[in-house]
Formats: C-alpha cells, structure tokens, sequence
C-alpha cells in the first residue's frame, strides 16, 4: 500500500511496484567496511583478488600481503627509486601508487623477472659488473633498468644515466650498473 499526499493508502500501480521492488531485491545487506575495496591483479602471472584498505599502497600491499618482499620500501615518497616495479610493462614507483588504482592490472615484481637459477639477461648482467653492491637498491634498479630497454632512450651513457635518475645507489655503483645496462641493451 502506498499512502497518498492526502493521507489516503492505495495500491501502487503494477509498474510502479516493480519500480520499487527490483531495487530494493537487487540490494543486499552491505557488509563490507567502506574503507575496503575489493581489487583484483596480476602479480608475477598469478591472478591476486584482495580486499584492501583503500589507503594500501600497492608497494605495501606487495610487501606485506604477498610477501613479495624484493621490492624495497627506501624513501617511500618516489624520490630513491628502491620501490620500482613494472604496472602493464611501465616502471612505477609502487610506494607512490595506491593498490586499489592498479585493479585489473598486471603488476611484475623483481622475483617476477627471473630466479636465481633463471636469472633475467639484466640480472646476470648486474652480477658481472657488480652493479649490485649491497643490495637495497638492486630491485628497483633493475626493474627500471629492464624498462628502459622498452623506452625511447638515446644510446649513450648519459642518456642511460639519464633515464636511471630516477633510482639512487647510495653505495655508488653507477658506473658499474650503466655497463650492466649497456652490455644487455646493447646485445637485444
């Protein structure tokens, strides 16, 4: 029944009553905390679906709900590097990326790439030249290093140096990581 503006009750008219009835049957209970939201990627070739804070960074959500952990957590505002994967083939700086912006995506990770008995070219490349010194930045390095060969880059070492700005080594390996690069970019 329906009560009219002059207080009358009446039968809705058959259209109005569905109408009314496909939403209210098409809704269920919300149950889900409105901080959450469900999301769902590719990760290093396995389909991942989560709930998540929205306030997860997808280099968090790496971390600590995949255990991805080759992907390093350095100055976490984008300016070190250490944090790169690739998001559909592009570097990213995962720390600056919320996880719930990525749903749909494909997302590779440095454990991603190759293992140590499969070592990707870029991998084996930074072992020869000791392009890895103590490790932290190594991930991330490599991740952008392997974009690079993707991306409209010059061919020399300072367009190299260039387009690797954007990571930093506090150990200093530069010259040993531009070889590195050079000796894979320069063999594809």
């Amino acid at each position: 029944m329906w009560v009219g503006s002059s207080g009358a009750a009446t039968a809705l008219p058959a259209a109005a009553a569905s109408a009314f009835a496909a939403p209210m049957a098409a809704s269920a209970p919300v149950t889900m905390d409105p901080g959450l939201v469900n999301v769902r990627l590719t990760v290093n070739d396995v389909v991942r679906d989560a709930q998540v804070d929205v306030r997860t960074s997808l280099l968090d959500y790496l971390r600590e709900n995949l255990q991805l952990t080759g992907t390093k957590k350095g100055c976490d505002h984008g300016q070190c590097g250490a944090c790169t994967v690739h998001v559909n083939g592009r570097r990213v700086n995962s720390c600056l990326s919320f996880v719930a912006m990525h749903d749909g995506d494909t997302v590779t990770t440095i454990e991603g790439l190759g293992t140590p008995d499969r070592m990707h070219p870029m991998q084996a490349a930074f072992v020869a030249h000791d392009g890895l010194q103590c490790g932290y930045c190594t991930a991330g390095q490599i991740m952008s290093a392997t974009a690079l060969l993707k991306e409209p880059c010059g061919r020399s070492d300072a367009d190299i140096k260039e387009a690797m700005s954007g990571n930093i080594c506090r150990c200093g390996a530069y010259s040993n990581i531009v070889a590195a690069i050079r000796q894979v970019r320069d063999a594809t």
